[in-house]
């Protein structure tokens, strides 16, 4: 079979090609094609080489890839590959290389970027870069941060069951539970939306498998969400720890560095990189690893090592990747994931035979319950790594959802989504069961705010002004639904706001956290006031009548509010601040219904602004009676190119809520030849 390229209605790419090898090879070819400026951003990242085209502004993230030793890192996991997934990783990479220097991107010609040679073991410094962020460890350097200008009383005060990191839903209804008897799995992965989008709807057909499902870009295979016609699966971010910052303790001798460990001082590894930057002078930073791990920070008074699984087991999981492709059943599944490491995922799996899976896949270190909390001592042997803990798994007996929230994974986390999302997953699931896979969108699309009553139950009901006791019962008669239209809701935010702006200004102690600009974010007070705004409502120290009174009197007082969805709008995020359309399209309207705990999840930073960044960067449904009847939706669209007809086909029906089939009318394009001729 000649490798080839089709094109469904949407231009979602369907290849075909006579072996495993050929097809990767044609999947790396076919994505250069249509995310070539995507896959050299994403190349340029791991390797920390973006502010040589972006400027100062990317320095940081440079300065980070570098230190954390991303690439090398990278290479340590390729070079420990089996010879079958070695050769299937550097056929997708040949296939990328054979695309890339005839691709085009408007965004080459406005950076000046040349499209360079893929390394073998670039896919995997692209997944490490994605995921390095996904456990969490800048938080640990907020608790820490919180101790030392409160007191360690304090260390856990801004506990928010509310990640700021990436999120997503997912539900499997057994058959028992829909009108076909087969399993249906549906879900909803959250990320920063952007341009062009994070997944790729793809599918992958050879002899041995035929697959469907949602790719990143420059990463061979379908890891995350795939339809292989007798199983599926998906995922979400199991919200796990297992990543550790530590203290350490240098002293430089000469041209050596000795770092204090456990057993005494003992040598660390140095040497100098130099950061090209657009429009600016080269830095030259120092690159520094300890026993537990590179040094990610380095300026007076504090030195801080980052320690992570792939760094320490020379394996990210790539081995699981071409064997999903190859699944048959719920148990090959599980058997597969046996072999996975970064990040931390529960998955769910069904088949056409009945078999169900529910597990946690991924390494999580065993070691000291003060590890998960905050910087520990690298000094100490107490913090050491001692071992890696078990997957859990849980026996499916009726609908389950997963959402970022403490269940299956609790004994791996520390901090967990608030489970307003699962809860309601979970009791619009319970409410029938006669399930279709034409209904899922009604889950999806669910806007009702389970979180609203930690404000609406606390409103003041005396001393109010006439106006603000009138806005208090317009509240209180909300059906509390995150509609675009609704000014209820609308007001509700700004009353949100509010109180979070005026709980902010009793933490200014914490503002101005010293810390490389990388982490300056994940530093600051009042986003995560804004995160833990729950739980800081119950506490005892801080007057919160007080505070929401004085907030609804600043809303009632204020301008009316228009609907929800004038000032809630999608914001998609570029590097190069590119708008979304281009001066000769119509710009579409990017209002947006739901909120952050809403399962039509779509969050801004409260307090802020009431912009969205964050929402559903696909969804999708998957029927194992029939996987034609499935379907999915992504925010924008199959092509990278701006001013591409398949650009942001779909963002009107994400917008919407709704779905598109996954197997649309086939159609030959103008793009076909050149695909399949770099191929080969």
């Amino acid at each position: 079979m000649n490798p080839q390229v089709t094109r469904d209605a949407y231009g979602v790419p369907h290849l075909q090609a006579g072996d495993p090898l050929a097809l990767v090879h044609l999947q790396g070819a076919n994505a250069a094609h249509d995310r070539a400026w995507q896959l050299e951003l994403a190349r340029h990242r791991f390797n920390g080489t973006t502010a040589a085209f972006l400027g100062p502004d990317a320095l940081p993230w440079d300065t980070f890839a570098r230190q954390a030793r991303l690439a090398d890192t990278a290479r340590q996991c390729f070079d420990a590959l089996d010879d079958d997934t070695r050769a299937w990783v550097t056929s997708y990479v040949d296939g990328v290389n054979s695309a890339l220097p005839s691709a085009e991107a408007p965004e080459f010609a406005q950076t000046g970027l040349t499209p360079g040679e893929w390394e073998p073991w670039t896919p995997l410094g692209i997944w490490l870069a994605v995921h390095i962020l996904f456990a969490g460890f800048p938080g640990k350097l907020w608790r820490t941060h919180v101790a030392q200008r409160l007191g360690e009383e304090y260390l856990q005060l801004f506990t928010s069951e509310g990640p700021s990191a990436s999120g997503s839903n997912g539900w499997l209804i057994p058959g028992s539970a829909t009108t076909t008897g087969q399993a249906i799995i549906a879900g909803d992965p959250h990320r920063y939306v952007e341009h062009p989008g994070v997944y790729q709807q793809i599918r992958l057909a050879c002899p041995e498998y035929d697959v469907l499902g949602l790719a990143v870009p420059g990463i061979p295979g379908i890891a995350h969400f795939g339809h292989a016609g007798k199983v599926a699966w998906a995922i979400t971010n199991a919200t796990a720890d297992y990543q550790d910052v530590y203290a350490e303790q240098l002293r430089r001798t000469g041209s050596s560095v000795e770092a204090l460990g456990p057993a005494g001082w003992e040598p660390a590894s140095q040497h100098t990189e130099v950061v090209e930057i657009a429009g600016a002078d080269p830095v030259t930073i120092d690159v520094i690893e300890t026993e537990r791990g590179p040094i990610i920070v380095d300026q007076p008074g504090q030195t801080l090592s980052l320690r992570y699984p792939p760094r320490v087991l020379k394996r990210l999981g790539f081995e699981a990747m071409p064997r999903l492709l190859q699944a048959t059943s719920a148990a090959d599944i599980d058997d597969i994931l046996e072999d996975w490491v970064e990040p931390v995922n529960v998955v769910f799996a069904a088949d056409v035979n009945g078999g169900l899976l529910h597990r946690v896949a991924g390494m999580v270190p065993e070691r000291h319950e003060a590890n998960g909390l905050r910087v520990v001592p690298a000094w100490e042997t107490a913090f050491a790594w001692t071992g890696w803990k078990p997957m859990p798994k849980a026996t499916v007996t009726g609908p389950e959802a997963m959402a970022n929230a403490r269940g299956i994974a609790t004994p791996l986390g520390v901090e967990f989504a608030a489970p307003h999302r699962v809860n309601r997953i979970r009791e619009l699931l319970h409410e029938r069961s006669d399930w279709s896979v034409d209904d899922m969108p009604t889950i999806h699309t669910d806007t009702y705010l389970n979180s609203a009553g930690m404000i609406l139950d606390r409103l003041p009901s005396t001393d109010l002004s006439s106006e603000a006791v009138a806005l208090r019962n317009d509240l209180l008669d909300w059906d509390r639904r995150m509609n675009g239209d609704s000014t209820i809701a609308s007001t509700y935010a700004a009353v949100r706001k509010a109180v979070i702006a005026r709980l902010a200004d009793r933490f200014g102690i914490l503002e101005n956290a010293d810390c490389p600009p990388i982490f300056a974010p994940y530093l600051d007070p009042l986003a995560h006031v804004a995160i833990a705004l729950e739980n800081l409502l119950e506490s005892a120290d801080l007057d919160v009548t007080t505070i929401i009174r004085a907030a609804l009197e600043d809303v009632a007082h204020g301008k009316p509010r228009p609907p929800w969805s004038e000032t809630h709008q999608l914001t998609p995020l570029h590097p190069l601040r590119t708008p979304l359309f281009t001066p000769d399209e119509d710009p579409i309207d990017l209002g947006l219904s739901g909120d952050h705990h809403c399962v039509w999840s779509t969050s801004s930073i409260p307090g802020l602004t009431d912009l969205c960044v964050r929402a559903s960067a696909a969804r999708f449904a998957w029927d194992l009676a029939d996987r034609s009847a499935s379907s999915w939706v992504v925010p924008l669209g199959a092509s990278g190119i701006q001013g591409h007809p398949h650009h942001h086909d779909q963002l009107q029906f994400w917008l919407r809520g709704e779905l598109i089939p996954v197997i649309t009318p086939a159609r030959a394009t103008t793009e076909q030849d050149s695909e399949r001729s770099a191929a080969g």
